[in-house]
């Protein structure tokens, strides 16, 4: 997986997952990329980008191209799944938040 999600022009929206994660491993990695894969295969994902710290803080922002697409993506029953063992094991305390990004722009140094 790339570090930046190749996105298209705004508007679109993205699902900040702010989380710090417990000492519990018990299949967090797996369970994170197959995630990831489930949802790039959902109508209107667009792409996610993620970083963790070593002291278990963590961020991953999920783009979607409608409200519409992250509801349906919340309910899906393998991720419904993920979320519960999330919240019984792998996590002391997430922040979820929804935005609307209206602009958009980067820098990259040339090589």
């Amino acid at each position: 997986m790339s570090d930046f999600a190749n996105l298209p022009a705004p508007p679109y929206y993205v699902v900040c997952f702010s989380s710090c994660r417990s000492e519990v491993d018990n299949g967090y990695g797996d369970m994170a990329e197959t995630m990831v894969e489930l949802a790039s295969r959902q109508p209107g994902f667009l792409g996610v980008e993620s970083a963790r710290e070593a002291t278990g803080f963590g961020i991953t922002n999920s783009y979607w191209t409608d409200e519409a697409s992250i509801r349906a993506w919340k309910q899906v029953v393998d991720h419904l799944a993920a979320q519960r063992q999330g919240r019984a094991e792998w996590y002391n305390h997430y922040e979820v938040r929804v935005a609307k990004v209206e602009r958009s722009y980067s820098f990259a140094k040339a090589p």
